[in-house]
């Protein structure tokens, strides 16, 4: 008898793996770089246009899907149509790719959580150079948040091309993670569902701590006023809307194949249109509550920078002009600057080149995203909190909880599908699959802790994903609308909720989203092809900072093969096929 399909022990439980896979780390550090980039209080407006008539409705899509099949992203789509397997196993193929990565950020924060019970903090101070006569050449160049990240975590090598040695340290870290992923998956739907009630929460817990603390850091209030005054200007701005409707897609995690592979754990009778609303509001306000910490952390160490810099001016002013001591201070200090520029002309224009020119709004322009926001300005922020060490502890461990609850969604959608084969399930037990699919992820992975493996994670990051998702989710809602057919979509979702289908529903799965899709493809493959030479940052250390380089012809080579990989899997499959019923039709045709 076939086995019957486990269950959810209830639906808060499927809720809670859902909003622990969604809100993930570019809610706390995309997000908060969108807003800064495109208007600050004014992003909202398309924001919240693109979760409307974009993110709702795919969402809703996927959840269907899944709950109706009830069976992984591969099976779901075999059962909409056999030539549309390759959906499926794109999903699997993108997912993969992104489990290969994204736990070496679970990785990083092990690292830093493991270095927060130190004092000092080791990223607060510059080490000591070799003959202990000052402070290190590069790190004094740099600043003690980036060297403690190019160089301790990473030990970055100048160039792509320069691979270097595997660094053990990460690589235990790397190995520690994927260990956490396995024993959270490690009994499916039963381990999995205890799991995300800690990866869902506790990341809510530490924001508010957070939020807490940081609207009582000196200059907070110069962040959130950044943050809510409205650039309206940055509405007529495309890339404003296109990065909303971006970030929404990429944020609810469609088209990976995870979010089928939990409904698909469902009752028949579950209410997944409900849910879809709760999950996607949850995650654009977290998002949104999110920035509100960022940037209260950010206007904190934008202020600190900007009256340290302050300092240093009246100080070299004060030393070299003989200054009484108090004399010179913040309120008059544009004025003496003047005074002493036309009375010491020839002095002061020797000095001119020392004499910074410092100005909080430059501080809280500088917009950071992604890895350098999480382990350089937030720990940057940190370091000068007090009692520094729990600050560090609670914020790196709020990143790992949140990471694992992503990581579980990512891994469901390669799980799902291979232990619904009966192929591979009748000869490997649930926890053989999950062991190998950890193994080969991170025996892979060890690739991301090599000297180069920083600038390999950035290439996974920027197009192992981006494309591929965009025409998988396309073809998923072309599927069901035009293939399947939207009535009868509609019949089987009132025959299993008994809870007919709005309109609103339609019109957007039928026409808003697809062309929303379309134009999003459109915009990425012309900027692919308007950028010319693809470009990365490269850590040069002798500067102290990162520097423009461009990508190899092998690597460039290496990211086309990446994006092909799985975005080919959905016409290969759909020809392969094709290919067997023709040949199944001609060995069974009569002969004449």
């Amino acid at each position: 008898m076939e086995k019957t399909r486990p269950l959810w022990t209830n639906p808060l439980q499927f809720v809670f793996a859902c909003i622990s896979y969604a809100v993930g780390l570019g809610n706390v550090w995309r997000f908060p770089y969108l807003c800064q980039m495109y208007g600050g209080g004014s992003f909202l407006v398309p924001y919240i246009i693109m979760l409307i008539v974009e993110g709702m409705p795919l969402l809703y899509l996927e959840l269907a899907v899944g709950q109706r099949m009830r069976q992984g992203s591969i099976g779901a789509w075999r059962t909409i149509s056999p030539y549309l397997s390759g959906v499926g196993v794109a999903s699997v193929v993108v997912s993969f790719f992104l489990s290969m990565y994204y736990n070496v950020i679970n990785a990083w924060a092990f690292w830093y959580l493991f270095h927060s019970f130190q004092d000092p903090l080791p990223w607060s101070v510059c080490p000591l150079n070799s003959n202990h006569t000052g402070y290190n050449e590069e790190c004094e160049k740099a600043s003690s948040t980036q060297y403690f990240w190019y160089r301790k975590t990473l030990n970055i090598s100048p160039s792509i091309q320069e691979n270097g040695g595997v660094q053990w340290e990460p690589a235990l870290c790397l190995i520690l993670a994927w260990l956490t992923v396995y024993l959270c998956i490690l009994r499916g739907t039963e381990s999995t569902g205890k799991v995300v009630y800690f990866t869902a929460s506790l990341p809510y817990c530490v924001l508010i701590i957070y939020l807490v603390r940081g609207l009582t850091l000196h200059g907070a209030t110069n962040g959130l006023a950044y943050m809510f005054t409205p650039k309206l200007e940055q509405l007529a701005n495309p890339k404003a809307w296109i990065n909303a409707a971006t970030q929404i897609f990429f944020s609810l995690g469609l088209g990976f194949g995870s979010l089928i592979a939990f409904a698909s754990y469902n009752e028949p009778s579950n209410n997944c249109q409900k849910h879809a609303i709760i999950v996607s509001l949850i995650n654009s306000c977290t998002s949104i509550f999110a920035s509100l910490v960022t940037f209260s952390i950010y206007g904190f160490k934008a202020t600190f920078n900007y009256e340290n810099c302050l300092n240093k001016v009246i100080l070299l002013l004060t030393n070299s002009f003989d200054l009484e001591d108090g004399f010179l201070t913040v309120s008059n200090l544009e004025q003496v600057k003047t005074y002493l520029a036309s009375t010491y002309p020839s002095k002061y224009s020797e000095l001119f080149p020392q004499i910074k020119n410092c100005s909080l709004e430059s501080e809280l322009d500088t917009a950071v995203q992604g890895t350098g926001l999480a382990f350089i300005v937030y720990t940057e922020a940190i370091k000068n909190m007090e009692v520094s060490q729990l600050w560090s502890v609670l914020y790196f461990f709020m990143l790992l909880m949140l990471g694992i609850g992503s990581m579980l969604g990512n891994t469901a959608a390669i799980l799902t599908p291979l232990t619904d084969s009966k192929v591979i399930s009748s000869h490997l037990p649930k926890e053989v699959i999950s062991g190998l699919v950890c193994l080969i992820n991170c025996a892979i992975g060890m690739v991301f802790t090599m000297e180069a493996g920083n600038y390999w994670f950035d290439i996974f990051n920027d197009y192992a994903a981006t494309l591929s998702l965009l025409l998988i989710v396309l073809v998923e809602t072309v599927a069901v609308c035009y293939v399947y057919g939207l009535r009868r979509f509609e019949s089987d979702l009132q025959s299993m909720t008994g809870r007919s289908l709005n309109w609103y529903w339609k019109i957007m799965w039928a026409g808003v989203s697809p062309l929303l899709i379309i134009s999003l493809f459109i915009f990425y493959l012309s900027d692919y092809i308007l950028t010319g030479t693809l470009q990365y940052q490269a850590w040069d250390a002798s500067q102290g900072q990162l520097v423009t380089k461009d990508y190899p012809t092998y690597v460039l080579a290496f990211i086309g093969l990446l994006v092909a990989s799985s975005i080919m899997c959905i016409p290969l499959v759909a020809l392969g096929t094709f290919a067997m019923r023709h040949f199944k039709r001609g060995d069974t045709d009569p002969v004449a």
